[in-house]
């Protein structure tokens, strides 16, 4: 059967109709050049190419085969390149969720923006995700890299996966306008420990709310949660209604809704974690790029 050698001799001979030409253009001497043709329609079973000393012509199976062959040539060019493509990360797929909150933090777009720049041939596939729901999915093999807001709570899930922090974000106050300490430039927890707050359900951003509870146990009372929302930046909407105070990323100051105004707070680890998670042994070229953009994003100016 014939190789992909024999393709390449006889379509240079068949384009330049010269024997020696064709020697020339691929580098190689006469005689092996006319034995790889003489296999190759022994091989095939026909005759390819009239030739005399002075003339080289086609037969019309040559002019069927040479058409063959270059597509046959093509194909294999283009398989070489997607292959080496997907060997540096530059093809194939990507799922990824994130939080609601990490939308609004800058790592998630320039990451996003520069990742399709270096890799536009790998297509991602987004979702929106909580965190604890991302772990599970994560090691389900549903997911393959997510950006959370807390580590993995169970020892066995934190063995299965990688964790790379990207930010320690601070967290802000959300207070009606009309608050009497709105326009402070900070303020401790402890201050407003007499407010009604408001909340996403425990059962579904647990991160968010243990946090909470936690800064306000060390502040020395228990917070009073009035109503929830289950996306975060619903819990301003109900700030703006005065129905209470949120705990809220610094990020989410970019939203600016009338009736809101965000104070960050003095207390010492009132922050939220972001990272970026997935398997520990997911070692996909796609991703790891992926994972290289999320650090080289993550040390750029402004974030």
């Amino acid at each position: 059967m014939f190789d992909f050698r024999q393709l390449r001799y006889f379509v240079a001979v068949a384009e330049e109709l010269s024997f020696t030409r064709a020697a020339l253009r691929l580098h190689l001497s006469q005689p092996p050049l006319s034995q790889q043709i003489q296999s190759l329609e022994q091989d095939l079973g026909v005759r390819l190419l009239e030739r005399t000393k002075r003339h080289v012509a086609l037969t019309e199976p040559g002019r069927v085969f040479l058409e063959q062959a270059r597509q046959i040539l093509a194909k294999a060019e283009d398989a070489r390149s997607q292959v080496t493509a997907a060997a540096a990360g530059h093809s194939g797929q990507l799922r990824l969720a994130y939080t609601v909150s990490v939308s609004f933090h800058p790592a998630l777009p320039r990451t996003l923006l520069r990742y399709g720049q270096i890799a536009p041939n790998v297509r991602l596939k987004l979702s929106e995700m909580y965190t604890e729901p991302q772990f599970a999915a994560l090691l389900a093999g549903e997911i393959d890299i997510g950006f959370v807001r807390d580590e993995p709570r169970h020892a066995q899930d934190a063995r299965g996966l990688q964790l790379s922090v990207i930010d320690r974000e601070p967290l802000l106050l959300a207070l009606p306008a009309g608050h009497p300490l709105a326009n402070r430039s900070s303020l401790r927890l402890a201050e407003v420990a007499a407010d009604a707050f408001v909340s996403q359900p425990r059962d579904l951003a647990a991160t968010l709310y243990d946090r909470l509870v936690k800064l306000a146990t060390r502040a020395g009372f228990q917070p009073t949660i009035v109503q929830q929302a289950q996306q975060i930046n619903g819990l301003l909407a109900l700030v703006a209604a005065g129905l209470g105070l949120a705990l809220v990323p610094a990020s989410m100051r970019k939203v600016r809704l009338a009736g809101v105004s965000y104070v960050p707070l003095e207390d010492s680890d009132a922050y939220l974690l972001l990272a970026v998670a997935c398997r520990a042994d997911d070692h996909a070229p796609a991703l790891q790029q992926f994972l290289s953009t999320v650090a080289e994003a993550a040390v750029a100016p402004g974030l």
